[in-house]
């Protein structure tokens, strides 16, 4: 399976709630370029995966509109929240992204690649690309791709 954590994009900092918080013009710009790069590798059976907050839904429908909004993955949400809704290590499908938050998508790079939990950094817009795959009897995690918005 590939799962595909991509952090939504800059957004303002005040609304009237959190949930509310749009994309700014330079939020905008990070999540078309990281869609672009994203859409010439997605596989056409992955299933897409949002949180259901303003700024992550502008981040996604940069990408396609074929997406389902997730409760579970909102702000708050715990890294075993986003494994589940993902299926991992199997899968939902061969192909999962997941649009969403800080910490959580952090803490969820950090458990499958370190084994740790520990608060990495995704920056706005980027996302981390991962692939479960099993050698010698062992469940393996293999980082296939990590980008920001500023280098693609």
């Amino acid at each position: 399976m590939d799962l595909i954590l991509w952090r939504h994009a800059e957004a303002e900092d005040t609304a009237p709630s959190d949930a509310a918080r749009q994309l700014t013009p330079r939020g905008r710009k990070q999540a078309q370029t990281v869609a672009k790069w994203l859409r010439q590798r997605l596989s056409a059976d992955a299933v897409i995966l949002a949180s259901p907050t303003a700024r992550t839904v502008q981040t996604v429908e940069a990408l396609t509109d074929q997406y389902r909004s997730v409760d579970r993955i909102a702000p708050g949400a715990g890294p075993e929240a986003v494994l589940e809704a993902a299926g991992w290590p199997d899968g939902i499908a061969s192909m999962v992204v997941i649009v969403g938050h800080q910490p959580t998508l952090g803490l969820v790079a950090s458990h499958l690649v370190a084994a740790q939990s520990a608060e990495w950094t995704i920056k706005k817009g980027g996302l981390w690309w991962l692939a479960s795959r099993e050698r010698n009897g062992s469940g393996q995690v293999v980082v296939r791709a990590v980008i920001s918005p500023d280098l693609v």
